[in-house]
């Protein structure tokens, strides 16, 4: 499927599934949407520290929600959001 084909409210709704399989801690699927695997590969890929890991991810599926709600179709990868959110705090000082 591609991209362009993909149902913001399905992809939210998955979104949301996946988001609350990792804050648990536990996935019990062994079927993705190729963009829940690069969601999956670039969470692993970024370095969170275990005591802000849950808020940070909290944060981040409130802001991937606001985006599809918006009309987005593909997830924010949690990188992106990193990088936005570290380039705010460095223009604030």
């Amino acid at each position: 499927m591609s991209q362009a084909q993909l149902d913001p409210e399905e992809v939210l709704v998955q979104f949301n599934r996946l988001m609350r399989e990792l804050l648990r801690g536990q996935i019990n699927r062994n079927t993705f949407q190729p963009w829940e695997i690069e969601l999956l590969l670039d969470i692993e890929n970024c370095t969170l520290k275990e005591t802000t890991r849950e808020s940070t991810l909290k944060r981040y599926q409130k802001a991937v929600q606001r985006q599809l709600l918006r009309g987005g179709t593909v997830p924010l990868k949690l990188s992106e959001f990193l990088r936005t959110k570290s380039k705010k705090k460095a223009a604030l000082s």
